[in-house]
């Protein structure tokens, strides 16, 4: 950019500040909801906790196939990055 051309956008400056500011949020924010280590160790809680009786059968296949649902769509995303 030239020195004219950075001079008439000046003013812009803060709105392009906080674009970016928004974009690393929303970077960090999807880097967290699809990591998938949490829903790894949550399933071995979950069979730990079917172990020890805490939960039974029932209760521990349907939260199973949520968090395998979310690993799928994990797994998805993740193929869809570039």
């Amino acid at each position: 950019m030239g020195l004219l051309s950075q001079l008439l956008t000046l003013p812009l400056a803060p709105v392009r500040g906080v674009v970016w500011v928004a974009e690393r949020v929303t970077e960090k924010a999807e880097e967290e909801y699809y990591d998938p280590a949490p829903i790894w160790r949550e399933l071995a809680e979950l069979e730990g906790r079917l172990v020890r009786g805490e939960i039974d059968q029932e209760a521990f296949d349907e939260r199973e196939d949520e968090l395998i649902d979310r690993l799928t769509e994990i797994t998805a995303y993740r193929q869809r990055m570039p």
